[in-house]
């Protein structure tokens, strides 16, 4: 089969199903490419590149292609093309995350204890959310200070606050400490955290990729929807550990938290659409007066 005109950049499953996206999400976070070396990363991103100039490799095979955008997709930022830190990533979400989910759930019962893993968690978290922002809207070191310190304090006193609270409430009750707690500095977290596309907007596209402006509409809209989604996805993981340990009295059914959080970003994609009708009115006023009604919809880059 000739690759010379393979476009790589062509989604592999049909995005507008669900089905399709839970296939796009769980093939960029597969876990076992956070194992892969930089070199190897390095050798796919590569061939990316080289794909989208129009010069395959001979002997590449359309798998190998296929393959080597899932690793880029894994371990490269979308809007500098940057290889990502490890703890950042998408596909380190199921190890990580289970990892400190569980010792969440299981490590709740002192003070000490919540006050240790939280800021465990809200660490990771401010560094997940950081790696997967939008990064055409820059954020400075000391606004990230400043988030990380807001999202960690409002967690930890969330946490100690309904710790203390709910010490002569039943069990089950007080399991329910560490996903208020998540929830809550979740919805601090990531708006401190990407602050800047909240006031000077983030860039919108045609749907073929052509830059139309910046919104803060869109910026809005897709910060929400990213908080709504990652409290969403805690509860599943959360909700389905306690009612095993209820039920069958086990410690170690976490496991489910990685398949839940994959089918969780399933709802979600990376490019999301919003009507022009709904932009601010000088950026709808551009649009409509260099395109008319040939561009119904913008398209932004919302993170994860």
């Amino acid at each position: 089969m000739a690759l010379s005109g393979f476009d790589i950049d062509s989604p592999r499953w049909d995005q507008s199903t669900f089905i399709g996206r839970l296939k796009h999400f769980a093939n960029i976070t597969d876990w076992r490419t956070a194992l892969l070396p930089d070199s190897r990363l390095d050798e796919a991103k590569t061939l990316v590149e080289t794909c989208r100039v129009g010069s395959v490799p001979p002997g590449t095979t359309e798998e190998q292609l296929h393959y080597a955008k899932k690793l880029y997709d894994s371990a490269f930022h979308p809007d500098t093309g940057e290889r990502m830190n490890l703890i950042g990533r998408m596909s380190f979400q199921v190890p990580g995350g289970m990892a400190i989910t569980g010792c969440m759930l299981q490590f709740y019962r002192t003070v000490p204890a919540v006050v240790f893993w939280q800021w465990v968690n809200q660490s990771f978290n401010a560094l997940v959310n950081y790696t997967n922002r939008n990064a055409a809207s820059p954020i400075t070191t000391t606004q990230i200070g400043v988030a990380y310190l807001t999202a960690t304090s409002t967690a930890l006193a969330t946490a100690v606050g309904l710790n203390l609270y709910t010490k002569k409430a039943p069990p089950l009750v007080a399991r329910w400490v560490p996903f208020a707690a998540v929830a809550s500095a979740n919805c601090v977290n990531i708006p401190m955290m990407r602050q800047q596309e909240l006031l000077n907007g983030i860039a919108v596209t045609d749907e073929n990729g052509n830059k139309l402006g910046h919104s803060k509409k869109a910026a809005v809209k897709g910060i929400t929807q990213v908080v709504v989604s990652r409290v969403t996805m805690a509860a599943p993981g959360m909700s389905t550990c306690q009612r095993f340990r209820r039920e069958g009295g086990r410690e170690g059914i976490t496991f489910l938290h990685g398949p839940l959080q994959v089918m969780m970003n399933a709802v979600q994609i990376f490019l999301f659409s919003m009507a022009v009708s709904k932009l601010e009115p000088e950026l709808r006023e551009s649009i409509v007066s260099r395109y008319g009604d040939r561009v119904p919809y913008v398209y932004f880059n919302k993170g994860l």
